[in-house]
């Protein structure tokens, strides 16, 4: 075999190489799931009150999916399974959490949510953090994956609706598989040397029900481009605001006895 050859044979195995991780392709279905320790008044919710319970409890299971290649991802809510609103009696539940299409690239550290604030889209630009997770010798099946834990220590906002700054150190376990060979994972995780299929933080738990790899169907993912641009950090300060504005609207109401309000904090 001449030299010319071989070299052409190595240039053609690093193409079909690169053509094979352009492909790979998956995706996977998530859902959610969170404690919640609430003490309601009964005199105030009245003969509502295992309604009520039952309503918080699709509050916060929720169906998400994961669309994935190597480089970039889009993470959202599953449409068709969302819970509908809630009819009759206003009811205010506030939470502090992100909602709407989060794309990721791993590969140029980028991070686009588009999120829907009271009917105003915007579309929060960041990059994303490199994470400094701790591999632990623990392992577990999930589904038919071999999974290993991971644990990272973060710092998080305490109140994001608080003038004062605070911040609590917030303990994240994630359990990921190297036999789907993607740093990717739900939300705005990433950087494990596998796909993320179980996370758990504060009261939360995010659990892989379902992997579909290299479908028949290509899978599209796009950057969302619609919305007001704005940064985390601007995001977050106009959240507040208009949580702060709702809570006193529905304050007013409360004393009028029309409405009752539920605050959700981890």
């Amino acid at each position: 075999m001449t030299k010319f050859v071989k070299v052409l044979l190595i240039v053609f195995t690093c193409v079909i190489s690169e053509v094979k991780a352009q492909e790979f392709q998956g995706i996977a279905t998530y859902k959610t799931q969170r404690k919640v320790d609430i003490k309601i008044d009964s005199t105030q919710v009245g003969g509502m009150q295992d309604e009520l319970m039952a309503m918080l409890k699709k509050q916060f299971e929720k169906t998400y999916v994961l669309t994935f290649n190597k480089s970039e991802s889009i993470y959202k809510e599953d449409e068709s399974l969302a819970p509908p609103s809630a009819g009759g009696s206003m009811v205010f539940i506030s939470s502090v959490g992100g909602s709407g299409e989060l794309y990721k690239n791993i590969k140029t550290l980028r991070l686009v949510q588009q999120s829907d604030l009271l009917g105003k889209v915007f579309l929060i630009q960041d990059s994303l953090k490199t994470t400094p997770w701790k591999l632990q010798g623990d392992t577990k099946n999930i589904g038919e994956y071999t999974c290993y834990k991971a644990t990272l220590e973060r710092k998080v906002d305490s109140d994001i609706f608080s003038d004062e700054a605070s911040k609590d150190t917030q303990t994240v376990t994630a359990w990921y598989t190297p036999q789907i060979p993607v740093s990717n994972g739900p939300e705005e995780f990433q950087g494990l040397p596998g796909l993320i299929l179980e996370l758990s933080y504060d009261s939360q738990t995010i659990l892989c029900s379902k992997v579909l790899l290299n479908p028949t169907k290509q899978v599209t993912i796009k950057e969302p481009t619609s919305g007001t641009t704005v940064t985390q950090k601007e995001f977050d300060t106009i959240m507040a605001k208009k949580m702060k504005e709702m809570e006193s609207q529905y304050d007013r109401e409360d004393s009028d006895g029309q409405s009752f309000k539920i605050e959700i904090r981890n």
